[in-house]
Parts: structure tokens; sequence; C-alpha cells
């Protein structure tokens, strides 16, 4: 071993003197004198033990380990391989965003006899007269300015953790495509308001864009700016899918002027987002915040997300909403496979519940207590497809949203960069020779493109199965495989409470030990 690392250095080094004297091996010291600074250096420090051990070609281990997701996406992966999302998955948006055909040959790849197989039923006799297209009106109850929203809107992804063009590219596309742009918790930015796009403001625990000085929430900065008309809803983060119960911290160097602006902070400190809210500390007092909001806003609907965790807790909400008569005017439900910022790895793998559990325990919790009139119910989760949003309208959602195919249908190629801000197409990295492959005018209607298209397959969908409109899907419609010899459809799966039921018998209902464990007061157990 100890000859070995002599060997590599003392190679080069030789071959460099050599070529110093020798005339026509001089153009080789262009390449070789610093390759052999660079086997020295390996060979005397001692951070590394493998580039000490190995000089020089210990290095083809980074090299590598660079151009491995490359490497996989292009070169090992097949069709369905990929993770989060497939190579199908990811072309599919590709081509949609381009206005390109969207069609596969030769049938499925899903081996239509394993688990990885569902299917939505269809009729015998489509219904052709269906729709182009609908809206859902989202706060026709309690908000005096109930929004119309489409039912493909842009998820939360804030300033900072995209690039300015991202962002600005986005809500052009929103803009063309008559949909909505949601800010993320990083505040209202001058890229989200560059092409008037409708925009859902996020209010995260940071408060960002309507904070105090010390962090707390500042009501007189809020309706200032939630009154503008480009503000459609404002959403209240209380937990996101790739880190539920995780706070978070932006470092000053990264806070520019741009951000601080919109974050409302000081350039160059750290920004903090903490892992609760200090506005509320029970779910009472935080449907009486949401009612202040609402009001501030000048009657806007006001939402909630998250991502269900605790299962009594969802039930405390209810309950509360119950008791104080004030509703928020949706949920929007976000799953555990979400999230297209960084994240604890063990929190992305290991805590929150995923979109389709969550999507069916926050329905039946609506529908059990007779609020699902009240308030609708938006899904969010590694959603791509019209048949995707198909499938989640089964389970009771009202619309859906969408994040990182969004971020594909600006180029994004999933090089998995976007914690590092070395993104190589310009979407997550805030330095501006990255952004400058990103142009606005060619990006924003790949965006509205791939959000009509899938919005066109999802009617397709709902003409096949022979229904009016994509909330008439039922969870008896569509099937998923328990065995290779046997499916059932999602309600033999899942349980579906029916209207009322957590009223007027709990006991018989498979909540009842979270019905119990829910308090109004309170979001711990009740004891």
């Amino acid at each position: 071993m100890t000859s070995f690392r002599i060997v590599i250095p003392a190679l080069l080094l030789a071959l460099t003197l050599a070529a110093s004297v020798w005339a026509p091996m001089r153009w080789g010291l262009v390449l070789l004198l610093p390759l052999a600074l660079i086997a020295l250096w390996d060979f005397f420090q001692h951070k590394h033990t493998l580039r000490r051990n190995y000089p020089l070609i210990a290095r083809i281990r980074w090299i590598m380990e660079d151009l491995r997701p490359f490497a996989q996406a292009y070169i090992v992966e097949d069709d369905l391989d990929g993770r989060p999302f497939s190579h199908q998955a990811r072309a599919l948006v590709y081509a949609r965003a381009k206005g390109q055909l969207d069609s596969h040959p030769m049938g499925t790849e899903l081996d239509v006899y394993s688990d990885e197989y569902e299917w939505l039923g269809h009729s015998i006799k489509p219904n052709e007269s269906a729709p182009e297209q609908w809206r859902v009106d989202i706060g026709s109850g309690d908000s005096s300015q109930p929004y119309s929203s489409s039912l493909l809107n842009i998820s939360a992804m804030s300033f900072g953790s995209l690039s300015a063009r991202a962002i600005e590219a986005l809500n052009y596309g929103a803009s063309i495509g008559d949909f909505a742009h949601n800010t993320g918790e990083g505040g209202i930015s001058r890229y989200h308001r560059s092409h008037g796009g409708d925009l859902i403001w996020e209010i995260g625990s940071g408060y960002f864009g309507c904070r105090t000085k010390n962090g707390g929430f500042d009501s007189g900065e809020f309706a200032e700016r939630a009154q503008d008309d480009q503000v459609k809803m404002v959403e209240i983060k209380l937990s996101q899918g790739a880190k539920p119960g995780h706070g978070g911290v932006l470092p000053g160097s990264k806070v520019t002027a741009e951000i601080a602006e919109a974050r409302d902070v000081e350039v160059g400190e750290d920004c903090l987002s903490p892992a609760a809210h200090s506005t509320f500390s029970n779910p009472i007092e935080m449907l009486e915040w949401l009612a202040e909001l609402r009001g501030l806003c000048g009657g806007k609907p006001v939402g909630i997300k998250l991502c269900v965790g605790q299962p009594h807790e969802v039930f405390a909400i209810a309950k509360a909403i119950l008791e104080t008569g004030i509703a928020p005017d949706f949920i929007t439900v976000d799953g555990a496979e979400g999230g297209t910022g960084a994240a604890p790895l063990e929190l992305s793998n290991s805590v929150g519940m995923p979109l389709r559990e969550g999507l069916v325990f926050v329905r039946n919790a609506l529908v059990g207590t007779g609020l699902k009139s009240r308030v609708k119910m938006a899904a969010s989760g590694k959603l791509h497809s019209g048949a995707q949003m198909a499938k989640a309208f089964a389970m009771g959602a009202d619309w859906c949203n969408a994040a990182r195919p969004f971020m594909f249908s600006l180029g994004c190629v999933q090089s998995m960069q976007c914690h590092t801000g070395n993104c190589p197409t310009g979407v997550a990295t805030q330095e501006k020779w990255r952004q400058a492959g990103l142009v606005v005018e060619d990006k924003g209607p790949r965006v509205a493109r791939f959000h009509k298209q899938t919005l066109h397959s999802l009617r397709e969908i709902v003409v096949a199965m022979g229904l009016d409109n994509p909330w008439q899907i039922r969870p008896m419609d569509m099937r998923e495989r328990i065995n290779g010899a046997r499916s059932d459809p999602i309600d033999k799966i899942y349980p579906f409470l029916e209207d009322g039921a957590l009223l007027a018998d709990p006991d018989s209902t498979a909540f009842i030990r979270h019905w119990r464990a829910a308090q109004a007061n309170s979001f711990a157990r009740a004891s």
C-alpha cells in the first residue's frame, strides 16, 4: 500500500520533469504539471483517507458521485424507474409542456396483476357532452369574496427555494392559463407580481411578509398586502409533507436584498421559521385567528394546509369548528410524498401520512361531522396527471395542487441539486448565471400548456366514465389490487363515513378512538 501511495505522485512528477527537458513532451506539461501537483497535495493532506492512500485517482469517486443522478436518469433507469418521479412521469410532463404528442405505444408497461396497477371504471356509454372545463367556487359560504378556482393550481414554492426567473415563469403561466400560483411561505416577491397571475398567499410560522421585528404576526401589514387584487386566497400552513412538524432556517448568507424584501427581514440575517405558530396554541384559537385573517383581507377565502400526523388533531379541528361556528374555507391535504425543497431525510422517509390515507382521513372528518358542504378540500402530493387527479377526486378532493410537475414544465431534470444551489436548469438556485438559461417568455407558455393538457386528460377520463364532472367520481369507481388474483373498490379497503356519522353514532365508526381523544380546546389527546 505504501509503495502504491508513492508510485502515483512519483510517476507523475517524473513524467513532468521528463517533459521539461525533452522537447516533444513539453506540450504535455499543460496536463501533467497540474495533475502532479494535485497528486502531491492529496499525498500530503490529512483530511481524506482515500485521497491520501490513492492520490489523484481517488478523486474519481467524487466525480462519479456528482454524475450519478444523471447517469441513472439517462443510462440506467427504464421508463418506470426513477424516484421521486419516474422517467415516464417526467416525459409525460415534458411532452405536455412542449405541446408534443403524449401518447404511448404498445399498451401499458405496468404489471396489471401487481399492486402497481389500479384503475378507474369506464362506462359503456361515455358522456361526450360533458363540459370542456370546470371550476370550483371556494369560500362561497363564509367569505364575501369567493374565488372561482381552476381544478389544478401551482402548489406552494417560495422565492428563495426557487429562483427569481422560475417564480416569474410560473406566474406568467398562471396568468396565461387562468389558474392560481401559491406563493409558498416565503412571502410575496416582486416576481410573484410580475405577470399578474392569481396568487394564494401562504402564511407560515415565520409570518414572512407580515411580521413584526421580533418575528410575530403584524396584522396591519397583513391587511395591506392581503387586500391586493392579485391575492385571491390565504392559506395558513400548519405543516407540509416533506418535513411535517419541522421548522427551518434560511442562512443569512442566502438572504439577499430581494429575499429580505419579500420576507420582511434584514439582509444577511438568519431567517427563522419556527416549528409552531405563535398566534395560537389550540384549535379554537387557530379558528379565531383564521376568522381575523378573513376580516383583515376583506372577506377573501382563508384555509389551512396540513400533512396529517396525529389523527385526533384533525378531529379536534372539526370539533372546534362545530363549537365556534368558524370554518376554514378549505383544507389543503399535503401528502408525505410531497416536497420540493430540502428536508431532513428521516422526516421525509419516516414522518407524515401519505396523500391517499390523508385525503380519506380528512374527508371522513368533514363528512362525518356534516362539514363537507362548508369546507372544500384540496389534494397536494406527487400529482402529475389527469388520472392521478381523478383518483384524488374519488377520495373526496375538490381540486388539486402540484409543485414538482410544474418545475418539470420549466425544464427541471430531477438532478437532486435543489438544496445545494447548483441546479443546472436555473429552477432552484439563486446564482444569476445558472438562471440565465431559463427564459421566462419561453417557459411561461410551457407551464400553461402543461396545465391545459393535464386538465384535458382529466376531462377525457370523466367522459370515459360516463360522468358530467369529476366530483361525481366515487370511491366505488376506483379499484386497487389486493394481490395478483383479487382487487377491491377503495371503499372496501378504506372506511368512508356517511354524512354526520360521527355525530349520530361515533361508536359504530372505525375512528371512535381518535374521536374520543380529540378536544376542541387542545391539540393534546384527551386523557
